[in-house]
């Protein structure tokens, strides 16, 4: 069974209420922290967090927002039809040129996606800022799987990071089938892992080259 939620693109109407709420909101950048990306990143993140289950109406039958820093998700809900839903909120500031975010490690997306009832979906806030006041120009609510994987990419990081490649350009395939997505995760795996071998293999040599230099040496500290 898939879920109503995000296969009959209720998830559509939560990225508009997100939008608008942000929007709305007054006072909650000050001078300092308008100067941070991390910190108005946190403001947006609290923003959301507060209100984002009175976005999801009788959608949401329980909610949670805590959660530590290196916890997969940000918020998290089960809807009416049992799934449960991790969110991971990222921002953009729309004056940046590139930002490469990550989203989830392959291993622990792999093993969460054993279960069909769980899903892990993705809000990007993108947004601009005059002085102090934050205007979202554009917000995605979207399972990962609705992600093309042409705006994505992996990064070396333990058995690899899903990363947006780049977020001023993010292209989503609405109502995308979970299968076919996490094939298409492990062919670019398959291409990606042999690079990384390759790379590994390049800096053995490399080391190599160093305990020959090091042997050879006089030991003068000794």
């Amino acid at each position: 069974m898939k879920s109503s939620f995000y296969y009959d693109g209720h998830y559509l109407k939560v990225a508009e209420k997100i939008k608008k709420h942000i929007n709305s909101s007054s006072g909650f950048l000050s001078h300092q922290t308008a100067q941070s990306t991390r910190a108005v990143g946190d403001a947006i993140e609290f923003l959301i967090g507060e209100t984002f289950d009175s976005f999801l109406q009788n959608w949401c039958s329980e909610y949670s927002k805590d959660f530590s820093r290196r916890a997969m998700a940000d918020l998290a809900f089960i809807d009416k039809e049992g799934f449960y839903s991790i969110v991971d909120v990222k921002t953009h500031r729309e004056d940046t040129r590139f930002n490469m975010p990550n989203l989830t490690s392959v291993e622990r997306l792999a093993r969460f996606y054993e279960s069909d009832s769980n899903i892990f979906s993705l809000v990007m806030v993108k947004y601009a800022i005059e002085s102090t006041k934050l205007t979202a120009t554009e917000v995605i609510f979207s399972p990962i799987e609705f992600l093309d994987w042409e705006c994505l990419t992996v990064g070396a990081l333990g058995w690899g990071q899903i990363q947006i490649a780049n977020s001023n350009n993010i292209k989503l395939i609405d109502r995308y089938s979970r299968k076919k997505w996490m094939l298409q995760l492990c062919d670019t795996l398959f291409e990606f892992y042999p690079k990384e071998i390759a790379k590994i293999q390049d800096r053995i040599g490399r080391f190599d080259e160093v305990v020959m230099h090091w042997e050879s040496r006089e030991d003068i500290w000794g």
